[in-house]
């Protein structure tokens, strides 16, 4: 595949996955990528899950006798941030069905897409 060249892949924003084959588990979307695209893609899910731990691990320190220095709407903040990146960049990406499916969701400012 040339550097530009799109292909379709299957995502799983729930799973943090992009899938090449379409069987290979489930998916709720499916955008057109080249390869580069493909791994913003998929820095962007890494961001998400080590966010998710941070979360996780705040959340587990501040219920201990220590006090975090992180508000939780902080912690939030930064979650929310990165998934409606990945949900901006699945509806560029997308399939008409797709881009269909993330405006409907609501997630997205119309004026932007």
């Amino acid at each position: 595949m040339s550097v530009d060249e799109r292909k379709k892949y299957y995502v799983s924003v729930q799973a943090g996955q992009i899938l090449e084959d379409q069987g290979a588990a489930s998916y709720e979307l499916e955008i057109m990528a080249n390869n580069e695209e493909f791994n913003q893609l998929q820095v962007m899910f890494e961001d998400l899950s080590s966010m998710d731990n941070a979360i996780t691990g705040h959340f587990n320190y501040e219920f201990g006798t220590h006090l975090s220095q992180t508000s939780d709407s902080q912690m939030n903040g930064g979650y929310d941030a990165i998934l409606h990146d990945i949900y901006l960049f699945i509806h560029e990406h997308g399939t008409a069905s797709t881009q269909k499916h993330v405006e409907s969701m609501g997630l997205l400012d119309p004026g932007r897409l």
